[in-house]
């Protein structure tokens, strides 16, 4: 679902959607994830960073000027995934928002490191600090 977001696909569901668990229905209408596909500057994300095919980290541009981040963990065990702000071509503090939990996670001066389950991913978006 995170990388259906980043490259701005369309959802298709071939299922019953009267009988979708709580998990799943969280899973397909959070607003802000949906956000990152729906927007309106259409842009599709690029590999910003590749750890040994392990730990990627792509970026995508949206209209309000932030990035929508995907880390991803492709190893059998869990790991830490950093987003760097030389590779995201940003500097100067930035505010990072977790898009999944619908949480502000604080400000960062130059990367954001965070724990991503194996075979995981976690969704962010990240804009210049106020």
């Amino acid at each position: 679902m995170t990388q259906w977001c980043m490259v701005c696909a369309p959802l298709l569901l071939g299922c019953d959607l009267d009988k979708l668990d709580e998990f799943t229905l969280n899973l397909i209408t959070n607003d802000e994830v949906l956000a990152v596909n729906q927007d309106t500057l259409g842009k599709q994300a690029i590999l910003a960073s590749n750890v040994n095919n392990v730990l990627l980290v792509y970026t995508k541009d949206l209209e309000d000027g932030s990035k929508a981040v995907a880390l991803y963990n492709l190893s059998k065990e869990p790991a830490t995934v950093t987003a760097k702000w030389s590779d995201l071509k940003l500097s100067g503090p930035q505010t990072v928002r977790d898009l999944w939990r619908q949480s502000d996670l604080g400000q960062f001066t130059d990367q954001f490191p965070t724990s991503v389950a194996s075979r995981g991913a976690e969704l962010v978006k990240i804009h210049a600090a106020r």
